[in-house]
């Protein structure tokens, strides 16, 4: 039967999910198979990648959610574990974000929020992973990012959000700063997202008490492993627990 067409209450409820399915995906700028009509293999299969897409993906900026950089942290620690090769974690706060909100609007806050995440896209390799934390705060994995770069890649980011104008209304602008932490996951250890992040976030605190606009990374060779850590060193995976 012809879901469009079929008056059942399960028909009617399943044809107003595809409705608001296929305008998620057309508010997102989905891109159909060429050639494809609707209703064919090929079309469904485009919905339903398309929603995969949309359902690791942070609504405002484009990009990847919490959920979807819990995925890729763990992933990185399997790797980072088996390989030994070095990989960083930056987080990012945008400084007096409230400021911003408070004086122009929620919707100025948003492009704002915007800008940042281009911006951040702009600083890193396609192969790492830039995610919207929560708020205004957002993450980067770094993998194979060794120490002498590290910092070189954190004062990159932190100055081209400086030099970056964000247009909130004809003929006005804003600027802002961003506070940045970062921390490396111990080499041939397996870790834990939880333990890695809050390394980072312990390197963010430290540079907003230090006056904002600044990065601040911990360096490998002051890196202390914890005994949760030395217990998870022969764990099982992290990434594996997550799915």
């Amino acid at each position: 039967m012809d879901s469009r067409t079929d008056s059942s209450p399960t028909g009617g409820t399943t044809s107003l999910r595809l409705g608001t399915a296929l305008l998620l995906l057309q508010q997102s700028g989905h891109l159909w198979p060429s050639g494809a009509a609707p209703g064919s293999v090929a079309w469904l299969q485009s919905v339903i990648d398309g929603l995969c897409e949309l359902s690791s993906r942070d609504a405002l900026t484009g990009l990847a959610n919490r959920r979807q950089f819990e995925l890729a942290l763990a992933s990185e620690i399997d790797r980072v574990a088996r390989t030994g090769e070095p990989a960083l974690v930056l987080m990012a706060d945008v400084d007096h974000f409230k400021r911003i909100n408070d004086a122009h609007g929620h919707p100025a806050g948003d492009l704002v929020l915007r800008e940042v995440a281009q911006v951040l896209r702009e600083c890193v390799r396609p192969m790492d992973t830039v995610a919207r934390f929560g708020g205004e705060e957002f993450a980067i994995i770094l993998a194979n990012c060794s120490p002498s770069f590290g910092q070189a890649v954190a004062e990159r980011v932190r100055l081209k959000v400086q030099a970056r104008r964000v247009a909130i209304a004809p003929g006005e602008e804003v600027s802002v700063t961003v506070s940045i932490g970062g921390a490396y996951a111990p080499q041939w250890v397996r870790s834990s997202p939880t333990l890695w992040v809050d390394r980072a976030d312990q390197q963010l605190y430290r540079a907003k008490g230090a006056g904002r606009n600044r990065a601040c990374l911990e360096q490998p060779a002051s890196s202390m492993v914890s005994p949760e850590e030395k217990g998870l060193l022969f764990g099982t995976s992290q990434f594996q627990e997550l799915l």
